[in-house]
């Protein structure tokens, strides 16, 4: 109940069994474009007889790579040079817009040291496809939010609000 109005609120979320694994050991994606631990969020409010709902997925990163575990805190991620990204990044965003329709991928990972590949990449593949029904927003958490500055999460809030209201 908020301000007196009573309401049903629902969070489910499904983990696809497609490449789940811990974290380090399992990263990227296969053949198939399943991205590794995937997982698909879905709030629902139910008020007076009417029903909303928001659906929000995560995963990796959805092209070919890796992140080894060894002795050091953050293993280094490592891109793979042998394969065509292109194909199973591809069948990952069709399959996303079947399901979903509209993409606004938020991408929160440092866009410095070890990690700054994986984002340079992401949205290069991202451009590359030139999907109208995919956009890429790159905000760097850590940068942004570090010393639990929470507040700044309002940059990314104002970069979405247009597609948020759509």
């Amino acid at each position: 109940s908020i301000n007196g109005k009573c309401f049903d609120w629902l969070l489910v979320s499904r983990r696809s069994c497609f490449r789940a694994g811990v974290r380090y050991y399992v990263r990227g994606i296969d053949s198939e474009g399943h991205a590794a631990n995937f997982v698909e969020t879905e709030q629902i409010v139910h008020y007076k007889g009417s029903k909303a709902s928001f659906v929000q997925t995560r995963g990796s990163i959805p092209f070919f790579w890796s992140q080894r575990p060894n002795l050091k805190y953050k293993p280094k991620p490592q891109i793979s040079k042998s394969v065509n990204h292109m194909d199973g990044f591809q069948r990952h965003f069709d399959s996303q817009i079947i399901s979903y329709g509209k993409q606004m991928i938020v991408n929160l990972v440092n866009q410095k040291g070890s990690e700054k590949p994986l984002e340079q990449t992401f949205a290069k593949m991202v451009n590359s496809m030139a999907n109208g029904m995919v956009r890429y927003v790159a905000f760097d958490f850590h940068k942004e939010c570090s010393r639990m500055r929470w507040d700044r999460l309002q940059i990314l809030l104002d970069q979405l609000a247009e597609q948020q209201d759509e």
